[in-house]
C-alpha cells in the first residue's frame, strides 16, 4: 500500500518517492534518507498503480524505482512516469546486474542506476547528483560505456546477444526465462497474446533461434547466468 510519511519541518528538503514491492527495502531506505539534511522519503508505493496515484497527489523531486515489481514492470513504470511527469528525475535501484540493466534504464529516460547491495553506500550520492542535473552510474558501468563507444564492439554488439532487443522484447525474454507462458506474459505486461507472440518471433529472429524450445532454453540459461 502507498504510505505518506510525515513531512519534515524543513520544507526545503527534496521530496522523494520510492516504488518497491519489499516493505523492508522501503523502510531501510527511509531510515537512510530521512536523517539527511537535504532530502526525505515522503511517499512509498509497492506497485505501479500506487505510484502513479501518489504522484498525482504529491509533487516529488525524484522517484526511486525498482525494476522488478508485481504487475507492471519497472521499465513500463518508467515510461508511464515520464509520459505523465516528464520533468521528474528517476533513479533505478535494483538487484539486477547493472551491466545488463543500467544502459536500458538510461535509454528509457532514467537518470541513474544503483545496485541494491550498494544502496546504503551510493544512494545519497546518486540522489544528490541526479538532483543537480547529472547522471549517475557506477564507475564500472561508466568505463564500460566509454570502452564500447571507443571500440568496434560498440557497433557490433558482440558482448551481449540481447543488445539488439527492444526494451519490450527484453522484458518478454526475461519473463520467458522465469517460466512465464505467452498468456501469462500478456497479462503481466498488459498486452495482447498476439502482441507477445510477435515479440517472441522478433526475439527468435534477432537471436538466431529457430523454435520455441530453443528460445525457452536460451532464456532460462540467460536468466540463470545474468539475473
Amino acid at each position: 500500500m502507498s504510505e505518506n510519511i510525515p513531512a519534515n519541518a524543513n520544507q526545503s528538503k527534496a521530496k522523494i518517492i520510492i516504488v518497491d514491492d519489499h516493505p523492508i527495502v522501503r523502510q531501510g531506505l527511509a531510515q537512510v534518507l530521512n536523517v539527511q539534511a537535504d532530502m526525505h522519503l515522503c511517499c512509498e508505493a509497492s506497485n505501479a498503480e500506487e505510484a502513479m496515484l501518489a504522484m498525482e497527489n504529491c509533487h516529488h523531486d525524484l522517484a526511486i524505482v525498482d525494476i522488478s515489481l508485481q504487475g507492471t514492470s519497472g521499465f513500463s513504470l518508467i515510461t508511464s512516469i515520464l509520459t505523465h511527469f516528464p520533468n521528474l528525475p528517476i533513479l533505478v535501484m535494483s538487484m539486477h546486474e547493472e551491466s545488463l540493466y543500467a544502459e536500458r534504464s538510461l535509454k528509457l529516460g532514467a537518470r541513474g542506476y544503483v545496485m541494491k547491495h550498494r544502496a546504503t553506500i551510493d544512494i545519497k550520492t546518486a540522489i544528490r547528483q541526479i538532483l543537480a542535473g547529472e547522471l549517475y552510474v557506477s564507475d564500472e558501468i561508466h568505463r564500460m560505456i566509454l570502452d564500447r563507444m571507443s571500440s568496434n564492439s560498440y557497433d557490433q554488439g558482440n558482448d551481449d546477444p540481447t543488445k539488439s532487443l527492444t526494451i519490450r522484447e527484453f522484458e518478454v525474454l526475461r519473463l520467458i526465462g522465469f517460466g512465464f507462458g505467452t498468456r501469462a506474459i500478456s497479462e503481466k505486461l498488459s498486452r495482447s497474446v498476439k502482441t507477445i507472440e510477435a515479440h517472441r518471433a522478433n526475439i527468435k529472429q534477432k537471436l538466431g533461434l529457430s523454435t520455441g524450445i530453443e528460445l525457452l532454453r536460451f532464456a532460462t540459461l540467460w536468466i540463470k547466468k545474468n539475473d
